[in-house]
């Protein structure tokens, strides 16, 4: 075993026999929150290497989130020597990585996660995998318990297909996804399905081991909701259990704890600005997200907006590498001269970097061939490593969103009682009360040290709109439309910044987004002309930054604008938001376009350049009255 597991905590008897079981061997292991099962599988991934000779090919490791990857992949860089080139993958991307090699011709970079997923699933079940995979002898599957629908079909398909061990990690208490399964009535079902379909599968070849000590709460306000964790896998277990009374218990425990006020008050900058150690502002629903990021903005608090786990963003720092080498083929010595001027992520490595980049790129002995990181970006099959969202000392998420993660300090905003049946039925909403109580046990378990609550946010006028699936502000009259929800991919990237809907030096746009534009800055979108371009979209808007244009929405943007403010099937949008304002800079990330555009603009051979990517619940602002249409308001 590595010396360099040293310095980190000798393993506990239950993760030791985790770590010993042999390889061929079936293990389902429940780890409840903070058990150490990221470092228990370090571990188990180091020995299958190093003590049951198995090679970093023979090893299919599956997450759901980037962060997770990251995570894994530092762990194993770190104290790793025989693992530390075994790779960490979301389902999405290894889904894709499958489908480009047995099928290039399907275009599945442009296809929706869905359809990956079957498509991954449907490739391993016609055998198309067998060749890619006659030498798996392992696969390491984390947060099994939120394998639902097709997810679960390709995991049961993988497992049964191939030959090897597994090591299975999960925590029913921890089961929250079961709201991506569409059919309601199919829903309940699939909690705790999984684990059954293990049991009955494998029968007595499944080794059911168990990580029962926590790691992570090192308070009595941390533990607050730890001793939920056994209720609820029972429950889990048993199956269409009431948990209703569980959820307003495990509510009654959050609201024992200390309140941290207002957040738009000087008491709450002060707390959240100085505070040294990580904090996250846990929130049940990415609308609510969006507006306490709003609010912390408005104090002056620096934080960051979890993205979704299918987000994959590349950094700024890949882009500006393709444009400033001189020559296709990349030197490791060049590599290295170059990565000391560009905006890499604080503590990380130039071999860490260099070994991905390299690995996608598929480059040859010790050069970097960048015609295909192009083609990696291009595809969207860069290392998830590279485009998961970078640490940051403030986190703003929803609860789904903050799965996995742990922090210093979490400050949970009130969810609020869960609505009556009669309330839900006249919603027309579906309240799975156990799910929901699986999810606040989640988010109250996210803490190290200190956990506070928060009250619940005002959302009257704040829902999603049912047509677009975004965030919307709206009026008591059923036909206004105040904002909009901003995301990724409201920007155009086809082409570069200044060579289309606004005219400038492409370059001099580029240099201004690598050096001046951040993280959390405040842009405007603007209206570039009165009228629409195409049928059903509204006019483009130009990106505004500091009084300069960076960047031009989408075309995709402006069919969803056009679907918002339609208010009925025989109504046309004629008036158009001036401006809308309230929007955020959620990155600057490499995008990969057309190459004759990349070429004309001056910005070399590739076809990638930077372009900003937003985020934000914003405010529309007018042009004038026109109370008979019922249209807009006059302007601030």
């Amino acid at each position: 075993m590595s010396n360099a597991y040293s310095a980190t905590p000798q393993l506990t008897p239950e993760q030791q026999v985790v770590v010993d079981q042999p390889a061929d061997v079936l293990v389902m292991v429940t780890a409840g929150a903070g058990a150490g099962k990221t470092h228990t599988l370090v571990r188990r991934l180091e020995r299958l290497v190093a003590e049951e000779d198995l090679s970093a090919g023979e090893i299919l490791v599956l997450t759901f989130s980037r962060a997770a990857v990251r995570e894994l992949s530092g762990r194993l860089a770190r104290y790793g020597e025989a693992a530390r080139h075994v790779r960490a993958r979301t389902f999405d991307s290894w889904a894709l990585e499958l489908l480009t090699q047995v099928d290039a011709a399907g275009d599945w970079p442009n296809r929706s996660f869905e359809a990956r997923i079957n498509g991954a699933r449907q490739a391993v079940e016609d055998g198309l995998a067998d060749n890619l995979y006659e030498d798996l002898r392992h696969v390491v599957i984390d947060e099994v318990q939120d394998l639902v629908g097709d997810r679960r079909e390709l995991v049961e398909v993988l497992l049964e297909r191939f030959d090897c061990g597994f090591t299975v990690v999960g925590d029913p208490a921890q089961s929250i996804y079961g709201f991506t399964v569409k059919n309601v009535d199919q829903r309940k079902g699939e909690t705790n399905r999984f684990f059954d379909w293990l049991r009955a599968t494998f029968q007595e070849d499944l080794v059911e081991l168990a990580l029962t000590e926590n790691f992570r709460a090192r308070s009595d306000e941390a533990r607050t909701a730890l001793g939920y964790g056994v209720r609820l896998r029972s429950l889990a277990e048993a199956g269409g259990a009431d948990d209703r009374p569980l959820y307003e218990e495990l509510r009654l425990a959050l609201k024992r704890n200390l309140d941290m006020g207002e957040l738009d008050q000087d008491f709450a900058a002060t707390a959240l600005g100085d505070y040294e150690g990580t904090t996250a502002v846990l929130c049940r629903t990415n609308g609510q997200a969006l507006v306490i990021s709003e609010m912390l903005h408005r104090i002056g608090v620096s934080h960051r907006v979890q993205r979704s786990a299918r987000d994959r963003v590349v950094p700024a720092w890949i882009g500006l590498l393709l444009r400033r080498s001189e020559w296709s083929m990349l030197g490791r010595s060049r590599f290295d001269a170059l990565l000391a001027n560009l905006p890499v992520p604080e503590g990380t490595s130039s071999d860490v970097l260099w070994r991905l980049l390299h690995g996608s790129g598929r480059g040859l002995g010790n050069s970097l061939d960048l015609g295909r990181v192009r083609t990696a970006i291009a595809a969207g099959r860069l290392p998830d490593e590279l485009t998961a969202q970078p640490p940051t000392r403030l986190t703003v998420s929803s609860f789904h969103r903050a799965k996995g993660l742990e922090f210093d300090r979490v400050l949970i905003v009130d969810p609020g009682p869960l609505p009556s049946v009669k309330e839900a039925k006249k919603a027309k909403r579906v309240i799975d009360a156990a799910e929901e109580t699986r999810l606040l046990y989640v988010a109250m378990t996210r803490p190290r040290d200190e956990l506070y609550r928060l009250e619940s946010l005002n959302m009257r006028n704040i829902r999603v709109d049912k047509d677009t699936k975004r965030w919307g502000r709206y009026f008591y009259q059923h036909w206004a439309r105040k904002g909009v929800e901003i995301v990724g991919g409201d920007v155009r990237t086809a082409q570069p910044a200044g060579t289309w809907d606004f005219t400038t030096d492409p370059g001099e746009v580029q240099d201004y987004l690598s050096t001046k534009v951040q993280v959390g800055d405040e842009v405007v979108l603007e209206r570039s002309q009165p009228d629409a371009v195409g049928l059903q979209e509204s006019p483009p808007y130009l990106v505004m930054h500091g009084g300069r244009p960076i960047g031009t929405t989408s075309e995709r943007f402006h069919g969803q604008l056009y679907r918002h403010l339609k208010l009925g099937s025989g109504y046309e949008p004629r008036n158009w938001p001036r401006m809308i304002t309230g929007i955020r800079i959620d990155a600057v990330e490499t995008v990969a376009g057309s190459e004759a555009a990349g070429a004309n603009a001056g910005l070399g051979p590739y076809g990638v350049w930077l372009a900003p990517r937003l985020f934000g619940l914003g405010h529309f602002i007018w042009d004038r009255i026109d109370q008979e249409e019922g249209i807009s308001v006059e302007a601030r």
